[in-house]
């Protein structure tokens, strides 16, 4: 076991565990060695630095992936880069969690909705963002035929209510999300000035 900078435990992987495939893709990507042991992760290259980027969270609202209970999740919750006087602000996939990770409204659809875009407008007011920032959404729904119609009377509301003029770019996908008991899951791009905050 390993510590890491945000002092949870990370597991190692077990060669031993490992079907051949795994293990020779494993070899090839550098991770691994012909003998099994894990290989030092490479450094960025010195003479292009990586994009200054940082973490961002919500804790009163939602918890951190990697606090989830029993498994860890391994992403942010959200990244914002400042490049040449923007800020973007880049958010994952987000559901109706609350701030100990657990799935809220259970079931009700219209509610996890309601729940996931006050998860995000956390997001954005950690960052001194709203909504107006937003560029593009992907809106991912376990059941799109049975609940787009909710969805959508839900999105237009709020987006009413907040006197979004344009809209932003969005798409609507049908998809298996990360728990059973969630219904739908958001991902945001905004963008604005860099001095905001």
């Amino acid at each position: 076991m390993i510590q890491d900078t945000r002092g949870i435990k990370e597991q190692l992987i077990d060669a031993t565990q490992l079907s051949k495939n795994e293990r020779e893709e494993l070899i090839q990507l550098g991770m691994l060695a012909q003998d099994g042991l894990i290989q030092p992760s490479p450094v960025h290259p010195p003479e292009r630095p990586p994009i200054p980027k940082r973490d961002v969270n919500a804790p009163k609202v939602l918890n951190e992936a990697y606090k989830y209970l029993p498994r860890p999740s391994s992403f942010s919750r959200a990244l914002c880069l400042d490049l040449n006087g923007y800020k973007i602000l880049l958010i994952s996939g987000t559901a109706s969690v609350d701030e100990n990770g657990q799935s809220v409204h259970v079931g009700d659809f219209r509610a996890q909705c309601w729940r996931t875009y006050r998860n995000i407008t956390s997001l954005l007011t950690s960052e001194g963002m709203t909504w107006h920032d937003i560029v593009r959404t992907s809106c991912y729904l376990r059941d799109i035929e049975r609940d787009y119609k909710d969805f959508n009377e839900v999105r237009t509301a709020f987006f009413n209510w907040l006197k979004l003029d344009p809209l932003p770019a969005s798409t609507g996908i049908q998809a298996r999300i990360c728990r059973e008991d969630l219904l739908v899951e958001i991902e945001a791009i905004a963008i604005c000035p860099s001095n905001s905050k």
